[in-house]
């Protein structure tokens, strides 16, 4: 269980909806949810290449017409739109602003409401803690900048939604984790050696993970 939150979106009035980080194993719950809602699934986007499952991207795409998959150009994945900073998601009256935010991996990307009350920051910030650095182009220092200037940077009331979570937690507030992040209220040389030293072992899925997310949304996983 890779612990991962999938996000669903959508305009109330024209019922177009984005989903953000699917997963594979849950699409049939996703898709009972869409249709029960009576929503338009326009695009499924992926907040960074996942090392821990398997994209629900391309399964979903085979079931919804018309819809697009969506990540970021420097994931070195592929997708039908490749997201870069500043590029925006629309979704009825609504819209999605991308922020590049490395350091987990090179493509990581949060996404911003429009109106800034809502963060979607994958695995660069998540609640208390933050993603690893350790591999897929990891970089401790390039975490520590995105969050301090990509997402701190955001009003202190906007909501924090993260990719994964593994005590339970789904929220947490800019101002919040600014002041009580136990990694990212350090200065950047003890953030560095902090995640030096996490001593994490490598996910379980990552060989088989990496390579089926690298085709996100457009071959068979």
């Amino acid at each position: 269980i890779s612990s991962t939150y999938t996000y669903l979106l959508a305009d109330s009035e024209s019922a177009e909806a984005v989903i953000i980080d699917p997963v594979l194993e849950t699409v049939e719950r996703d898709l009972m949810l869409v249709n029960q809602l009576g929503l338009t699934l326009k695009m499924a986007v992926n907040t960074h290449c996942h090392a821990d499952h398997i994209t629900g991207s391309g399964q979903l795409k085979r079931r919804v017409t018309g819809l697009q998959s969506a990540i970021s150009r420097l994931s070195g994945a592929s997708a039908d739109l490749l997201l870069s900073e500043g590029d925006t998601i629309p979704f009825g009256r609504h819209v999605l602003t991308v922020r590049e935010t490395p350091g987990h991996t090179d493509g990581c990307v949060t996404l911003v409401l429009g109106d800034q009350s809502l963060a979607f920051t994958g695995d660069t910030l998540l609640i208390r803690g933050c993603g690893r650095t350790d591999f897929q182009q990891g970089c401790a220092k390039r975490l520590y900048d995105s969050v301090h200037k990509k997402i701190f940077t955001l009003p202190d009331q906007c909501l924090v939604y993260p990719a994964h979570d593994y005590k339970g937690q789904t929220v947490s507030t800019v101002g919040e984790e600014r002041r009580f992040n136990p990694r990212l209220t350090k200065n950047l040389e003890e953030f560095i050696d902090i995640m030096n030293n996490l001593n994490l072992q490598k996910p379980a899925k990552i060989d088989v993970a990496v390579p089926a997310n690298l085709v996100c949304g457009l071959h068979e996983v």
